[in-house]
Parts: C-alpha cells; sequence; structure tokens
C-alpha cells in the first residue's frame, strides 16, 4: 500500500500466507459468532424514508457507553486493545482512539464525524473486539502486519446532539484565533435549519470542511470564508484531534498507509443495475485525477487516488461477499473537495476511503442497525486482510468505474440519478 511518491522502507508481505483460507473475515458480535454471508438475508434491509423526524437511537453507543465498551475490550483481550484520549471535543467530551496490532503498516479508521450517522463506533468496537479476541490465522497475521488505530466517535457533541455539525459558535473560534475577528465565519458554519436540526440557537460546524492538506496549516483570514472547492481551516478542536493524531502516526510509522472515514447517506439509494436499496457505498477522494496532471491544483501534493481505488474495492469486495449490497459511491470527475479529511490525508500519500451507509438517524434512526453494522464490519475486515497479505496492490483500480453504481429511490419504488449534495452529504 505505499506509495512510490513517497519511499518507504520495505515492508513485509505475506501474500501467500492465507493461502487456502476464506476470502472474507466473519463479522463477529462475539468470537466465533456466525459469520454475515449466512445471516444477511435473515437481517431485512430498511425502506427507503424521506421523512425527516426523530426516531428511536437507543441501541447505538452514546459517548459514556464508549468509554465503558472501550475499557472492557481492554479487560477481554488482554491488553491487546489499548486506548487513549487524544482530544477533548468543543464541550469538553474525550475523543478516544484504540489500538491494536504491532505491524508496520498503519490504518487509520474514524467514525461519526457527523454526529447523526451511527453504524461507525458500533463497527469499529466489533473489529476492536474481533482482533483483540480472536485466535485465528486471520486474526493473528493482520495482527502482526498492520497498526490498527480508530477512532470512533470524533464528533462527541454532535452525537450527543444526533446531529451532523459540532456544537461551536463563532465567537468561540474568534476566541481560539484572534486574527479571525474581522474574518467572515467560515462557509462550514452551520446557523440554519440542515437535515431537520434548528442550529440557529445553538450552532456548530460541519467537521468534515475543515481539513487541509498542510497539516501546519494556521487560520488566515484571507482564506475566509472559504467554499467547497477549498482547504478547510482546521478551527475545531476534534478535526485537530483528528489531525495531530494523523501527524502522530505518519512520524511513528514513516506514513500512515490507510484512512476509512465512516459515513452515512439518504436512505433511498438503490443499485443502478438492480434497483435493490443498498448497505453501503464505497469512494475514493473527490479530487478531480488531471488537477494532479502538470500545473494542476494537486500537482504539488502526493497523488493517492489509485491506491485508494485499490483500497475502496477491497471494501467492496468484503461487503458484497458477505451477503450485502455494496455500490460506488456518486462520484463525478469534476467533484472537488479539498476539506475532507480523507482529501486532506490522501494528498499527503494516504490512501483513503469513505463509507456511506445508507440511512441517517432522521430518516431510519435505528433501523436496519445490525444488518449495516454486519457490512460495514465485513467491508473494514477485508479492507484489512488484503492490506496484511498484500493482496490490495495486485487490484487493478481501474476495474473501480465497473462496479455497480448509484441511483435514488423513491419511497412509490421510481428511480432518478442520484443527486450528490455537498453540503449535507460525506
Amino acid at each position: 500500500m505505499r506509495h512510490a511518491a513517497r519511499p518507504r522502507p520495505a515492508r513485509r508481505r505475506a501474500t501467500d500466507a492465507l493461502a487456502g483460507l476464506p476470502l472474507v473475515l466473519g463479522t463477529v458480535v462475539a468470537v466465533g459468532a456466525t459469520a454475515p454471508a449466512a445471516t444477511a438475508a435473515a437481517s431485512s434491509s430498511p425502506p427507503c424514508v424521506t421523512q425527516v423526524r426523530d426516531n428511536p437511537i437507543t441501541q447505538f453507543t452514546d459517548h459514556a457507553e464508549l468509554g465503558r465498551e472501550l475499557d472492557r475490550l481492554v479487560r477481554v483481550s488482554e491488553g491487546r486493545v489499548t486506548y487513549r484520549e487524544v482530544g477533548r471535543s468543543n464541550r469538553d467530551r474525550e475523543i478516544w482512539a484504540a489500538t491494536v496490532g504491532t505491524g508496520d503498516q498503519v490504518m487509520l479508521l474514524n467514525a461519526e464525524i457527523h454526529g447523526n450517522e451511527k453504524v461507525g463506533p458500533d463497527a469499529l468496537l466489533r473489529v476492536l473486539e474481533w482482533l483483540g479476541t480472536s485466535s485465528s490465522r486471520e486474526a493473528q497475521l493482520i495482527r502482526d502486519r498492520v497498526t490498527v488505530v480508530a477512532v470512533p466517535k470524533l464528533n462527541a457533541d454532535g452525537a450527543e446532539l444526533d446531529r451532523r455539525g459540532n456544537d461551536r459558535t463563532w465567537a468561540e473560534v474568534v476566541e481560539d484565533f484572534p486574527q479571525l475577528a474581522t474574518a467572515a465565519p467560515a462557509w462550514n458554519y452551520i446557523t440554519r435549519v440542515q437535515q431537520g436540526d434548528d442550529y440557529t440557537s445553538r450552532p456548530g460546524f460541519d467537521l468534515n470542511r475543515d481539513f487541509h492538506a498542510d497539516l501546519d496549516y494556521v487560520p488566515d483570514p484571507a482564506d475566509l470564508p472559504g467554499d467547497g472547492s477549498q482547504f478547510g481551516f482546521f478551527i475545531s478542536p476534534e478535526s485537530q484531534a483528528l489531525r495531530d493524531l494523523y501527524v502522530e502516526l505518519d512520524e511513528q510509522f514513516d506514513g500512515v498507509d490507510g484512512f476509512l472515514d465512516i459515513h452515512h447517506q439518504g436512505a433511498c439509494v438503490a443499485r443502478d443495475d438492480t434497483g435493490e436499496l443498498i448497505d453501503v457505498a464505497v469512494d475514493y477522494p473527490p479530487l478531480p485525477d488531471w488537477e494532479f496532471e502538470e500545473g494542476g491544483k494537486y500537482a504539488p501534493y502526493e497523488n493517492a487516488q489509485d491506491p485508494s481505488r485499490q483500497l475502496a474495492i477491497s471494501a467492496f469486495n468484503g461487503i458484497e461477499a458477505a451477503g450485502y449490497l455494496g455500490v460506488r459511491y456518486g462520484h463525478a470527475p469534476e467533484r472537488d473537495l479539498p476539506g475532507q479529511a480523507r482529501s486532506a490525508f490522501a494528498l499527503n500519500g494516504t490512501s483513503t476511503v469513505l463509507f456511506e451507509i445508507r440511512g441517517q438517524t432522521q430518516t431510519l434512526g435505528q433501523r436496519g442497525r445490525e444488518r449495516f453494522t454486519r457490512a460495514t464490519v465485513a467491508g473494514v475486515q477485508q479492507m484489512l486482510r488484503d492490506a496484511a497479505t498484500g493482496a490490495v496492490d495486485r487490484i487493478d483500480p481501474s476495474t473501480y468505474d465497473s462496479l455497480p453504481g448509484s441511483i435514488t429511490a423513491t419511497p412509490e419504488g421510481r428511480a432518478t440519478a442520484l443527486a450528490a449534495d455537498p453540503v449535507e452529504i460525506d
């Protein structure tokens, strides 16, 4: 998974170490649980829902429960899983990162950067438990070859409010960055009703527009307010925490091999070939390929587009082989969102992948939670397996566009072209 543009020390590979073993790792609730392929059909997919409303979410893991669950994982793994605080949210909640494995490749897994996208934390906890407690040859190989670092809940404040944005005012930003006193608020500052949530009296920021490829960037009033086609500003403590963790890992491992950001999208996304409602879409960074050519916007940066496609295909293969419905995410060639975490890290040489699970809490609530969690775990496990064995490097990135695409369904069963709204998704 290392990229030619950034020379690395030679990595140990285990291409043949798992010869004869099943292609897909079993999704587990506990060690020895039935693999997802055996249960996917029995776990029904929730319907297409467009009505925005408050829905039950108590089955998901909240912040306090996450802390207790991480403590439990340390115990049951006998110390294979460790965790630590890597930052604090704007409202002073802990941001935790858990680690398992001792390999010289590093995979950084992130979830709930948007607080109404809640399957990711549960999925990452299951992956951590499996890696920390399983004595299978696959788990052992991954632990030996890969260091997995997971941030299950980045937007701790937004998660408690069950909304996309964090909980932070522009006045608090100016207090932290006095040079911005005369600047217009950043474009990703939410002060209106969005996705059914009213930010007018309690504003916040879309954290996944707050990243910059220059990891040392300091907010400059000349750059504000900006827009979606420009880099972000690192003006929220949550994005700063993920940035700082990435920098730490980059220095420790001489590069971060892979980054996964787990998101949710609309509840009515279907496959373009069968019309079936999907489980998880995969994507590579929204950075136009031609902008990496000489004179292009991203020519000074590293080009990890093809390695990212390879890793996305790996995840898709795992989702599909486990009996779930994957697609490639709606991604126009000109789509350009460099302020996303996955884009900023890709421009630093990391293979990055987006998961988009169907349905956010304002439409589906906790409906489909178990099915979507299992589908997500299947994709993550396949990525880790292919990274550990080196199989990801043998995937043809040009085949990404041949994966099934996405369309938008309606509750009445009609279908239209998928419209990717850069403000309210990813």
